[in-house]
């Protein structure tokens, strides 16, 4: 089976990740390009594929994948032979696979309610527990480094390391060495440096085209 893939995606977005993944794998796909200032991940043919209108999306044969980690994972695996995925005998696909699902079950939650104000309560009715908790779990296990897992780059640092920057950029998080250096590091990854370039250009794309639309 053809290891091709449609990949749906909008620049400046969650799916600059899955870009990034992409181009680390050296994968082969087609770009479904949204653009989501004009809300075309909001019209039916889109909404077909993700009903919340979101990005990332991929289709590979006839599955069908959304959301950022299961992507992630999926395409870690399909291209297993790129080395950036541990096998399932691994003693490392464990904690690949809990570092990938925190990012989506505990981090984005709690910077989202960082950023939006939102008291989340007592711990213990909180997904996350609270911010700070997520915080320093997060810089204990980087300061194993260099990378998520220690010496072995994976799948996971390609989420992580594009997720930082951008939370960074946000101060979303502390502007500690430990996020501030692996950032750096990940993100020169040459598969990541020239997804960054190619997201930069498809935005500046976007913004032209609308411009050039907009009556004078």
């Amino acid at each position: 089976m053809s290891r091709r893939i449609t990949f749906y995606y909008a620049p400046h977005s969650r799916a600059s990740c899955t870009l990034a993944l992409l181009e680390t794998l050296g994968a082969d796909y087609d770009l479904h390009m949204l653009d989501l200032v004009e809300g075309t991940q909001r019209r039916a043919d889109y909404l077909a594929v993700n009903p919340l209108g979101k990005v990332p999306a991929i289709r590979h044969g006839d599955a069908l994948v959304t959301e950022q980690v299961a992507i992630l994972i999926y395409l870690a695996d399909l291209y297993a032979d790129k080395g950036i995925t541990p096998a399932v005998d691994d003693a490392l696909r464990g904690p690949y696979l809990r570092w990938a699902v925190f990012y989506a079950a505990c981090f984005e939650p709690a910077i989202g309610d960082r950023a939006r104000g939102v008291a989340v309560g007592p711990a213990m009715s909180s997904p996350y527990g609270d911010y700070d908790a997520v915080v320093d779990a997060l810089k204990a296990q980087l300061s194993t480094g260099p990378y998520m897992l220690g010496e072995r780059f994976t799948a996971v640092d390609v989420l992580w390391g594009t997720a930082l920057r951008w939370a960074m950029a946000f101060k979303l998080v502390p502007d500690a060495p430990v996020f501030r250096d692996y950032v750096e590091r990940v993100t020169a990854h040459p598969g990541i440096a020239r997804a960054t370039a190619l997201d930069e250009r498809y935005a500046a794309e976007q913004a032209a085209r609308r411009e050039a639309a907009t009556p004078a």
